[in-house]
């Protein structure tokens, strides 16, 4: 199946979730028969497989992107893709929920091959803020990545977070700001400042 056929069904997958969407739903949204649709994929599980490695490498490929492109690494750091943003923000929680609850081996093995490759992008960001003395030195890049990896992904898993209380995009904003007041030298808390003022 096509790049176009996968956008299409992340679509569908965040508009209804992970549980609720079926085969019948898929093949009937793009006028195939059943058969054709089972002769590409076997179940639900095997799209899935496809839908999360599709989404997930897309999103690793736009922040490499947005690495190139922005040199400042405090800069960089308030750069968001508007894709991703689009996603963050979106019905995505239900997608989410649904492959925690449901689904937990599918999400557990991609978002864990996921992780490992956020948290590279992560720590390329804060050799690069280290050299441009806005990042300190004391503190171990990796886990420091994976530490916010961590935060950023427990608004839908975390038994201590009552989310019909906290907003999501209120938790991102603190979460992202929590972490850059953590990382950043007097030097970089200027920089900072400044882009947190034109958020």
């Amino acid at each position: 199946m096509d790049k176009k056929f996968l956008e299409k069904v992340v679509e569908l997958f965040i508009d209804n979730g992970a549980k609720t969407l079926t085969m019948d739903d898929i093949a009937k949204e793009f006028g195939m028969s059943k058969k054709t649709l089972y002769h590409k994929y076997a179940n639900k599980e095997a799209l899935l497989e496809d839908v999360l490695a599709f989404k997930l490498e897309e999103a690793i490929v736009k922040l490499k992107e947005l690495d190139v492109q922005v040199e400042n690494a405090v800069e960089r750091m308030f750069c968001r893709d508007e894709h991703i943003e689009r996603a963050v923000q979106s019905n995505n929680s239900l997608l989410i929920r649904q492959l925690i609850k449901y689904y937990p081996a599918i999400f557990n093995k991609h978002m864990m091959d996921f992780a490992e490759k956020f948290s590279e992008v992560m720590v390329h960001n804060i050799e690069r803020g280290r050299q441009q003395g806005y990042y300190r030195e004391d503190f171990n890049a990796t886990i420091y990545a994976k530490l916010f990896f961590q935060l950023a992904m427990s608004y839908d898993s975390s038994p201590f977070l009552d989310t019909s209380i906290i907003d999501r995009t209120e938790y991102n904003n603190e979460a992202f700001m929590f972490y850059m007041n953590a990382i950043t030298t007097e030097k970089g808390k200027e920089q900072l400042k400044k882009y947190n003022n034109l958020k």
